[in-house]
């Protein structure tokens, strides 16, 4: 954590540009505006300030900008990933960073050294081919050569690859699973099989390798049977090395919990709290209500309370459960299995706020005034029951007048209310401004026996936007409170756009006539006035898109840098302590902070483990979502691969010097078109306009533009299509050319991706990822 140096205590002043440059080329880890801002105390409208100096200090070239934040010109961030190339002869690694501008010439060796005295505890040792993340630091006399230090093994023997096993007469091949193996199987000889069967998920040793034949490899690892989409998750759980088996001392610990009385806390049992959750939910970890306040002097207003299953009560800190949540970090939602933060002893059982069963919960009781704005609110640990558990279609039917047998009574003394309450806070939220991104969420829906039936959009319902905006809401209080308790605590943090990706966002707008304004404090309500200006438009769901793209990553963290996207000053995850490890922590503090019991978060947590801890979980959530990402795509794939030669429409979601991604209508998948089957001109990428640009005819083939295209290849096991497109592009009067499409391999990249950790709000997890 960056040491606080301001130079003018007591006072709102900025840095110097020697001074800003001093901490940066001094920094011993990631360096970018929020840290500054820490270091040199700098906060509210001074960060604009601060904005500023730095984008004057990057244009004049006197600091680069990359992932690992920014650094003095050609030099390495104290924190780089790095691949390990070789060994010198006194066994130390030499490493080379994974990301360099190869314009700049040969990239740095980084002399790693290897341990001599074994490895330490929770270290890996390295091994040449693993990708690691290491603390560099310049050799003193030796320019532009670095030491570096292991922090952490991020890839153990590169030269392994996950692949299906098909069989043969003579051993059997390896299909690579990731898109960029595409092409590339592996040899396997009779006898190095193991005891692979066709068609299973197999890991690979890499043997040998020949310019002219297959590289042959071993069998290592049998890791399941790929017989039915049912099983297509598996590939990513070991890709992406997501836990998913729970250890046996966290199965005994969770199966040897006794449920908690009464003790320490108030009985709300006869309260009229109730679930709304998806049809096939499991673990319920909300309840809400709402009354009119009965208080004269807030006429109109609303006492809203939002209970979420005490999971601090069985999950205790240091704990073999508490260690294997922090190590999965959050749950993983797949069409076909949910791979649980916690045993279903615990998470669908003891904490799962089911009907009609006493259940122990912490509650926020929020009074909120007519306009919909918190005028107060408490922390309660209480102990509830449920009234009854409802679905979002069943709730919303019964409010536009189609009650059933268990809606009916609930309609006028508790649905009703929570309408009236939710319509409050509406208005005040559209007072706010968040970011209004309109995004449809699709969802794959399988058969019983696990095959793909069809991809749909859920339609989004008022009944999805209370719960979100209730539960934004007791994010806000748990925040608060923390805050002014003084009590360190894991904040949601989304930091406004970076300046490069507002300069990409600027040019794509500009491709379609719209100007943003290149100076001033950005704001929600600049992107909303752009989506609103294209919403009835053929740009409206690209424009969306690019929009999400421009934003920062949402992530965890002891700092608070407010929520960009939801426009709040603070913002803590509270509501889902189930199935995300951030939100038990903030249960923790707010048990300590309220003096709600005995088993709150200790006073010996520092600041800078919480925000090691958010580090490690912002990890896992990206995990979590490339994960399920991909497998959605393997099962699309799937499904479309006996409709090679069918026609789709979509949209052109990116462009890159080797071809054009595809977005279908049909089923939101992401496919490629080779540049190489575009026609029979050359065609150069006009990386500022987005485009491919035939030179001879100047057709053009731009970012949005609509598309027809036939389906040429899907290979379901890495999730990838390949198209030939079939529409013609713009062109400049007289100018054309017939095509002559050609058949090349799979690229190898993947289509741009959204940022991790915030979605639109139509997300499973209820706005959980913003």
């Amino acid at each position: 954590m960056a040491r606080r140096i301001n130079p003018n205590p007591g006072q709102s002043a900025l840095p110097s540009r020697e001074q800003i440059l001093a901490f940066i080329a001094q920094a011993t880890d990631k360096v970018g505006k929020r840290e500054i801002a820490a270091a040199f105390d700098i906060k509210g409208a001074d960060r604009i300030g601060l904005k500023r100096i730095l984008k004057e200090i990057e244009e004049e070239g006197e600091i680069e900008r990359g992932r690992a934040g920014l650094v003095p010109p050609g030099r390495l961030p104290p924190v780089t990933l790095a691949d390990i190339k070789s060994r010198d002869r006194d066994g130390d690694f030499f490493a080379v960073p994974v990301e360099w501008d190869h314009a700049k010439g040969p990239p740095p060796k980084i002399l790693v050294s290897s341990p001599r005295n074994g490895k330490k505890p929770g270290r890996a040792a390295p091994g040449i081919g693993d990708r690691a993340l290491l603390r560099v630091e310049l050799i003193p006399g030796e320019s532009g050569r670095y030491s570096g230090r292991v922090i952490k093994v991020i890839g153990k023997n590169k030269a392994e690859v996950l692949g299906v096993y098909r069989s043969g007469p003579d051993g059997g091949r390896i299909v690579p699973v990731e898109k960029r193996a595409q092409g590339r199987e592996i040899a396997i000889p009779a006898g190095e099989e193991g005891e692979a069967r066709d068609g299973d998920l197999v890991s690979v040793s890499l043997v040998s390798e020949s310019r002219f034949g297959l590289p042959r490899g071993r069998v290592t690892e049998r890791l399941g049977s790929l017989g039915s989409e049912r099983a297509v998750s598996l590939i990513a759980l070991h890709l992406h090395h997501i836990p998913h088996v729970f250890a046996a001392d966290t199965l005994a610990e969770a199966d040897a919990v006794e449920p908690v009385g009464m003790k320490g806390r108030e009985d709300w049992r006869a309260e009229p709290l109730l679930t709304i959750d998806p049809p096939d939910a499991k673990d319920h970890d909300d309840a809400v209500m709402a009354v009119p306040d009965p208080d004269e002097a807030n006429q109109g207003g609303f006492v809203v309370t939002v209970a979420i299953a005490d999971v601090a009560a069985y999950v205790r800190p240091g704990s073999a459960l508490d260690r294997e949540a922090l190590l999965r970090g959050n749950s993983v939602y797949f069409p076909d299995r949910v791979v649980p933060m916690l045993p279903e002893r615990i998470s669908n059982d003891l904490c799962s706020l089911r009907e009609k069963e006493d259940r122990p919960a912490i509650a926020v009781r929020m009074v909120i005034g007519p306009d919909g704005v918190k005028k107060r609110h408490s922390f309660h640990r209480v102990m509830m029951r449920s009234r009854a558990k409802l679905s979002y279609a069943q709730t919303q039917a019964a409010i536009d007048g189609f009650t059933d047998e268990t809606t009916a009574p609930l309609l006028e003394p508790i649905l009703r209310p929570l309408w009236a309450a939710y319509a409050a806070l509406t208005a005040a939220r559209e007072a706010r401004g968040p970011l209004a991104l309109d995004l449809p969420e699709r969802k794959v829906l399988l058969t019983p026996d696990g095959a793909v039936d069809r991809v749909v959009v859920p339609a989004r319902l008022d009944a999805h936007r209370l719960i979100e905006e209730f539960m934004i809401q007791a994010n806000v209080a748990a925040a608060e409170t923390l805050e002014q308790a003084k009590q360190p605590l894991i904040y949601r943090v989304h930091d406004e756009p970076a300046l490069e990706k507002m300069r990409a966002l600027g040019e794509v707008l500009a491709s379609i006539g719209i100007k943003i304004p290149k100076e001033g404090a950005l704001r929600p309500a600049l992107f909303n006035r752009i989506l609103g200006s294209v919403a009835e438009t053929e740009h409206a769901i690209f424009i969306n898109e690019v929009v999400l793209r421009s934003q920062a990553q949402a992530v965890y963290a002891a700092q608070n840098l407010g929520h960009f996207g939801l426009n709040l000053r603070r913002y803590a995850h509270f509501t889902s302590p189930i199935r995300r490890y951030a939100d038990l922590i903030v249960h923790r503090a707010l048990i300590a902070a309220c003096r709600l019991g005995s088993d709150g978060l200790s006073s010996d947590v520092t600041v800078g483990a919480l925000d090691q801890i958010g580090e490690q979980i912002s990890a896992a959530e990206r995990r979590a979502m490339a994960a399920e990402r991909e497998t959605i795509d393997r099962l699309i794939a799937h499904h479309l691969a006996d409709r090679v030669g069918a026609t789709f429409t979509g949209q052109i979601s990116g462009v890159t010097r080797a071809g054009l991604f595809i977005k279908l209508d049909e089923t939101g998948a992401d496919g490629f078109v080779p540049i190489s089957t575009i026609g029979n001109d050359f065609y150069h990428h006009d990386e500022a306009r987005h485009a491919l640009v035939g030179s001879r005819s100047g057709e053009t083939h731009r970012l949005g533009d609509r598309v027809e295209v036939r389906l040429v290849e899907a290979a379901a096991v890495a999730g990838a299509l390949r198209f030939e497109l079939l529409s013609e592009g713009q062109t400049r009067p007289g100018a054309g050319g017939a095509r002559s499409p050609r058949s090349p391999s799979f690229h190898k990249a993947g289509p741009p991706g959204r940022p991790a950790g915030i979605r639109n709000s139509g997300s499973r997890h209820r706005g959980s990822r913003r």
